[in-house]
């Protein structure tokens, strides 16, 4: 049920965004997501990609520091209320989302949510008792 990011920690100056972005095209990686982050001094890069081991190893191979993180992909109604009702869900089981961002799948139809919680499996099953689609990894991947 966890899907695999890779976080790359960039500097945040002009031109990196670009350079990881290049070196991925380069290596045929497709971006699925995406989230940054920043400070005045440095970034996080969250992406799901198609390849994560390949993605993961040509970055750590030209210099910039990559980790793997578990998430989870929560499949959201794209209409008002939504989110909402996902959140709702969480709290009642005291759940914390560490963060989270979005994409639309298909426009109309549903949302998919990437979270990060503070406990994973308590929160797989908060959402799968109450009838939330969580996405496995290789649809996502694939999307």
């Amino acid at each position: 049920m966890n899907v695999e990011q890779i976080s790359i920690f960039i500097e945040n100056k002009s031109g990196r965004l670009a350079e990881i972005t290049s070196i991925l095209d380069e290596a045929g990686i497709n971006i699925r997501a995406l989230s940054l982050a920043d400070t005045s001094d440095f970034g996080i890069l969250r992406l799901i990609v198609n390849d994560r081991e390949k993605a993961k190893s040509i970055l750590k191979e030209r210099g910039f520091t990559v980790n793997k993180t578990e998430v989870v992909a929560v499949e959201v109604p794209d209409r008002p209320g939504g989110l909402a009702r996902i959140l709702k869900t969480l709290d009642s089981d005291a759940i914390n989302v560490e963060y989270m961002y979005a994409f639309v799948e298909r426009c109309g139809e549903n949302a998919v949510i990437i979270f990060r919680f503070d406990e994973t499996d308590k929160a797989i099953k908060t959402l799968q008792t109450n009838g939330i689609a969580i996405l496995d990894g290789e649809r996502l991947y694939r999307m």
